[in-house]
């Protein structure tokens, strides 16, 4: 019996070694997603910086670390979404599923139903946003004015909505488990960098943007049309 105990020790350490090479990924965009979090803080710290270093250093290192927390915040989601993990299936209409071969990917059709509206209003929301307060500001977080019409007369934060639709639409398509149970993570990451964003914006707008608060949602649009205030 001794001379199996040591194969037997074996292939229990392959096993686990081979689950923990099988989520490291995830694991890892995990700890960036939380990592990138101060770094996006710092581009929200335009004065501070102008202070301490000058008007154009300040602004320079700024507009660094937005781009830098802005793109990598996405990377690091998109590998939460692709990462290997268990997967979750919805218990209706299984047999209904599209194959894509180049991919080695199973869909499960239902799951296609309820994701892409999901994603496409994400899509929409990231474009519309973007498009009303420029790449620019989207990128180094610092706008020159406050935006309070079109999507933003809807609500706050349309980039960060869209995120979080992306978020759930996705962790569905690719049936992705443990991305779909972190959205409540996500969700609170999201809200936490908006937070300090309008922390930042009441600092250098004051009251303006007091009351734009007051009128407008943060991360839950109205369901009023945007006609009137465009």
């Amino acid at each position: 019996m001794n001379k199996h105990k040591p194969k037997i020790i074996e292939l229990k350490l392959k096993i686990s070694w081979e689950v923990s090479e099988m989520y490291i990924f995830f694991i890892i965009s995990v700890i960036g997603i939380i990592a990138i979090i101060p770094v996006y803080f710092l581009s929200l710290e335009h004065s501070k910086f102008q202070e301490k270093y000058g008007k154009d250093k300040g602004l320079k290192l700024t507009t660094i670390f937005g781009m830098i927390s802005g793109w990598f915040f996405f990377i690091f989601l998109f590998g939460i979404w692709i990462s290997p993990q268990p997967t979750v299936i919805i218990p209706l209409f299984q047999s209904l599923t599209l194959i894509i071969p180049v991919l080695d990917l199973s869909i499960p059709i239902l799951h296609m139903l309820i994701s892409v509206p999901l994603i496409s209003l994400a899509i929409w929301y990231g474009i519309i946003g973007v498009k009303k307060l420029t790449l620019k500001v989207a990128e180094t977080h610092r706008p020159e004015k406050i935006v309070n019409t079109g999507i933003y007369s809807k609500i706050r934060h349309p980039q960060y909505f869209g995120a979080i639709l992306a978020h759930l639409g996705f962790s569905i398509l690719l049936s992705s488990l443990y991305s779909l149970l972190s959205s409540p993570f996500i969700i609170f990451l999201i809200y936490i960098i908006s937070w300090k964003e309008e922390k930042e914006l009441l600092a250098e707008f004051g009251q303006e943007y007091g009351e734009y608060k007051k009128k407008v949602p943060m991360l839950v649009p109205k369901i009023r049309s945007m006609k009137k205030r465009e």
